[in-house]
């Protein structure tokens, strides 16, 4: 069973899914993959994980940076669980670009070379939008490229955290 609750947040209508224990995917309304990795066997409910999930984006929405992280336990395949690892190292208010990100698994990965194209199809994928900070990372030139809830979201999110200077 996949339990899921609803969260207003000034980026819209969040989704945010769970295993009963641990926070599985959290979605803006209406993103690209939206509950994708949600099962057949949904009810709405709220869960204390769900409570920790809202305390954190609470925080995190009010301008600062939260100083705990609810129980995380997103779906994907190894290659983008090791990426989304790295993704939630960049720390808040800053960014890194795919190819950094790239570089990061190698230096992770044992040598393991992927490409910055393959780390981005992971960072597209991520299931677990803001908690997972898939928005911190920016193409090499500095510009703002996709992001699975839109670019203005995107925007939104790295202003909150300070960012002020964007090529899009």
């Amino acid at each position: 069973m996949e339990y899921i609750y609803k969260i207003k947040s000034p980026v819209g209508m969040l989704t945010v899914s769970s295993d009963g224990k641990n926070i599985s995917g959290l979605w803006i309304e209406g993103q690209k993959y939206f509950e994708k990795t949600l099962g057949k066997d949904v009810l709405e409910e709220n869960l204390p994980v769900f409570e920790r999930a809202r305390e954190w984006l609470d925080v995190y929405f009010s301008g600062r940076e939260p100083d705990f992280i609810p129980p995380l336990m997103p779906k994907g395949s190894p290659f983008q669980q090791s990426v989304w690892g790295i993704l939630r190292k960049i720390p808040y208010g800053q960014t890194t670009s795919y190819g950094e990100l790239a570089k990061q698994f190698e230096l992770e990965n044992k040598g393991r070379h992927t490409s910055a194209r393959a780390i981005g199809g992971a960072v597209g994928h991520n299931p677990v939008s803001i908690l997972i900070p898939c928005h911190r990372v920016i193409g090499k030139n500095g510009s703002l490229t996709g992001y699975a809830g839109g670019i203005d979201k995107k925007i939104k999110l790295l202003e909150l955290e300070g960012q002020r200077r964007f090529d899009i």
